[in-house]
C-alpha cells in the first residue's frame, strides 16, 4: 500500500489520521493543502502540530511530486509538458488555455497497449499504469506552473484510461472533491478507445464524468485496421455497451472520429456512420489526423472534412470539427509520445 498522501481520498486520509491517534478533522487540512494549495512537503501542512507532522514522516508518509523535464509552448498558448516519474519513466501532458476555461489533457499510463495505427503513443513501449497521485499531479503541477485555475480535465493523453480503471476513477473523485480542486464532474471527460466492459462498469458508478469514445470507422473491417481493440470489442458490442451506459445514466456520449484520407473519410463512410449512431444521445467530434514520425497516413482535406460534417449534420447529428491546437509542438490528438522511446 502506497504511503503517498497525494494518492489518498479524504476518507482514506481520515483512516490514516485516526490510525495515528489524531482527530478525524485533521485529514481535511491534509487533503486541502495538497490539492488546493498544491504543497508537496508534509512540514508545510501548518495546521497540523509539529508532533503530528513528525509522526506522519516517521511512519514513512510523504507527498509525491512530478518533475518537469521540459515544456514546449505553441503560439496559441498550448503547452506540452514532459514529466519524469519517481522511477525514471516519462509521460507527456498538455495544457490548453482558453478565455473562459483552461483544460489539462492528462496521461493515465506510461505508454499504451492499444496499438492504434494513427497514434504516436502506440510506438511507446508500455511500462505501467499511473497511480491516482501521478494522474492528479499532472494537473496540480501545471496549475502551479502557469498560475491559472484549471477548469476542465480530459483523460485523453497517453494510455487507455479504462485499462487503468481504479486509479482513473480515484483521480476523478479526488479532483471533484470540494475541499480540493473542486472540478465539476461534468467538466471531467474520460476518453476510451472502446473498452466496452469498462464503459459498463462506469455506468454503475456514483460519480459519472463525461464519456468520449474513439470510434474512427463505420465498419469493423476498417476499424480493426485502425484499432486492434476492435477484435475484442467490435462495433456492435461497443454500441451495445453505449446503450447500456445511456440506459443507466441518461447521459449523452461523444464519438471521436479521426479523418484519414482514403481510409475512413468517404461519403459512404459518413452515411454509414449516421446509421450506426441513429437513436443514440450523442455528438461527434471530427478530428483531422495529426502526423507523427513512423506513420505514413495522410489527413483528409478541409473540403472532405467539411463535406463529411455536412452529411452528419443533415442527419441530425450534432457535429464539431476539433480545432488544431499544439500540432507544431507535437501536442495535438494522437501525437503524445512522438519523441519518447
Amino acid at each position: 500500500m502506497t504511503k503517498d498522501l497525494k494518492d489518498k481520498t479524504l476518507a482514506e486520509l481520515e483512516e490514516i489520521v485516526t490510525g495515528l491517534g489524531g482527530q478525524k478533522y485533521l485529514a481535511k487540512y491534509i487533503f486541502s493543502f495538497i490539492h488546493s494549495l498544491m504543497i508537496s512537503d508534509v512540514n508545510q501542512i501548518t495546521p497540523l502540530s509539529k508532533t503530528f507532522r513528525n509522526k506522519l514522516i516517521t511512519n514513512s508518509f510523504f507527498i509525491s511530486q512530478l518533475k518537469i523535464i521540459d515544456k514546449l509552448v505553441a503560439s496559441d498558448g498550448t503547452t506540452k509538458y514532459l514529466f519524469e516519474l519517481h522511477d525514471g519513466n516519462r509521460i507527456e501532458t498538455v495544457f490548453l488555455p482558453g478565455r473562459t476555461r483552461c483544460t489539462v489533457c492528462v496521461s493515465t499510463q506510461v505508454g499504451c497497449l492499444m496499438n492504434c495505427l494513427f497514434c504516436a503513443t502506440a510506438k511507446v513501449k508500455f511500462k505501467r499504469n499511473l497511480t491516482a497521485a501521478e494522474i492528479v499531479d499532472q494537473l496540480n503541477t501545471i496549475a502551479k506552473d502557469v498560475g491559472r485555475k484549471v477548469t476542465n480535465i480530459v483523460y485523453m493523453g497517453m494510455g487507455e484510461p479504462l485499462s487503468n480503471y481504479d486509479a482513473v476513477l480515484k483521480a476523478v473523485r479526488i479532483l471533484n472533491h470540494p475541499d480540493g480542486k473542486n472540478i465539476g464532474i461534468r467538466r471531467q471527460t474520460i476518453s476510451t478507445c472502446g473498452n466496452a466492459d469498462g464503459m459498463r462498469r462506469l455506468a454503475n458508478e456514483s460519480v459519472r464524468p463525461r464519456l468520449a469514445i474513439s470510434l474512427n470507422a463505420s465498419s469493423d473491417s476498417t476499424r480493426v485496421r485502425l484499432m486492434p481493440i476492435n477484435i475484442k470489442y467490435p462495433i456492435l458490442k461497443l454500441l451495445q455497451a453505449v446503450k447500456f451506459y445511456q440506459a443507466k445514466t441518461k447521459m449523452r456520449v461523444t464519438f471521436e472520429y479521426v479523418l484519414i484520407k482514403g481510409l475512413n473519410d468517404s461519403t459512404s463512410d459518413a452515411y454509414a456512420l449516421t446509421k450506426l449512431l441513429k437513436g443514440l444521445m450523442c455528438n461527434v467530434n471530427l478530428i483531422e489526423y495529426n502526423p507523427h514520425p513512423g506513420c505514413n497516413l495522410t489527413a483528409s482535406s478541409p473540403a472532405t472534412v467539411k463535406r463529411f460534417a455536412g452529411i452528419l449534420e443533415k442527419a441530425g447529428l450534432e457535429t464539431s470539427i476539433r480545432f488544431k491546437m499544439g500540432r507544431k509542438i507535437k501536442a495535438a490528438c494522437g501525437q503524445l509520445g512522438a519523441d519518447l522511446k
